[in-house]
């Protein structure tokens, strides 16, 4: 049997692979990208005589190819927290799906493994900016403070490696990063082991975050604000995470930041404020392209006719909830 494992190439999906495959190892097809290709299932051709796993892609993106896999055969083992869409029963679909905000998929394979590579989960956690959730755990389970902090810059900067629009963008390939991130059974050794990689995430973060502080104000309320990237690398690589470091600083306020992309669109980051955590996938899905889950979600293309109507409905998704 063929062993696929499909997963996104953010922090999250890549630590929650990685528990995975420490606790069991085996070759597989690896399938991920850049964060926002969350198509994936589109890529795997055939379900006969495959075992597929499938970590941290929202199944409403993907529900017509999990249909076609699974009657095609395939076995498909579905971990995730992300919109779930049209639900699916079948004999060879196993799903753990938690749609809470305060979770992602490390914390999901992390609850699956009772804590086996608890610090891998909480890297990817970190990276899925749930911040002080993960204190709290970090702290439970004996990690110092200062290694909390280890883990939570490892887990921003592999998170920020995902972000981008194509391969070019980004400083690594998820797949290649991963294949490094595996070999350890602690992100402590692969600290240790692997510092030219980190030492390259790190230093292109704090560069492109620099960048990203000057970047304008394009529209603010008491409950919301809006910043503007141009069309460059470096702003396509750090719109998600200048996204989290926002919300992190003003928790109250929900922020988007718009890329321009340099074809009459933008690509649109939202993070709903850290004290409600919610609205943000409502607020994507009334657009093409949208997707997310409830604290932070995103539309890939959204026309630059529309800019208006988005910060219309911005505004009213987030004083609505006040």
């Amino acid at each position: 049997m063929e062993h696929i494992d499909v997963f996104n190439g953010d922090a999250d999906g890549l630590c929650a692979l990685v528990q995975l495959r420490r606790h069991t190892p085996l070759q597989s097809l690896l399938i991920t990208g850049i964060k926002r290709d969350i198509n994936l299932l589109k890529r795997v051709e055939r379900g006969a005589n495959t075992h597929i796993t499938v970590l941290d892609i929202a199944l409403q993106k993907n529900v017509q190819d999990v249909k076609r896999l699974l009657e095609d055969g395939a076995m498909i083992d579905y971990v995730d927290h992300h919109q779930i869409g049209e639900p699916i029963e079948h004999p060879q679909l196993s799903t753990d799906i938690d749609l809470s905000a305060d979770t992602c998929t490390s914390l999901i394979v992390d609850k699956q493994l009772q804590g086996q590579y608890r610090a891998w989960a909480i890297t990817g956690a970190f990276g899925d900016n749930l911040t002080d959730k993960t204190m709290q755990l970090g702290l439970s389970s004996g990690f110092s403070k200062e290694q909390l902090k280890q883990l939570q810059e490892l887990g921003i900067v592999i998170n920020y490696n995902g972000y981008g629009a194509n391969l070019d963008d980004l400083f690594f390939d998820p797949a290649m990063l991963y294949q490094r991130l595996t070999r350890y059974d602690t992100p402590f050794e692969f600290l240790k082991e692997e510092q030219e990689i980190f030492y390259t995430l790190k230093t292109g973060y704090k560069s492109d975050m620099l960048k990203a502080e000057q970047s304008p104000i394009i529209h603010t309320t008491e409950h919301t604000s809006i910043i503007e990237l141009p069309n460059e690398k470096w702003a396509r690589r750090v719109s998600g995470v200048y996204g989290n470091e926002l919300a992190n600083k003003n928790p109250n306020k929900a922020h988007a930041i718009i890329t321009n992309k340099g074809d009459n669109t933008y690509l649109v980051s939202v993070r709903a404020p850290l004290s409600r955590k919610s609205g943000a996938d409502a607020l994507v899905s009334q657009f093409p392209t949208g997707g997310g889950r409830k604290a932070a979600a995103g539309i890939n293309a959204l026309s630059v006719d529309r800019l208006v109507e988005f910060i219309s409905k911005f505004d009213q998704q987030f004083i609505l909830i006040d």
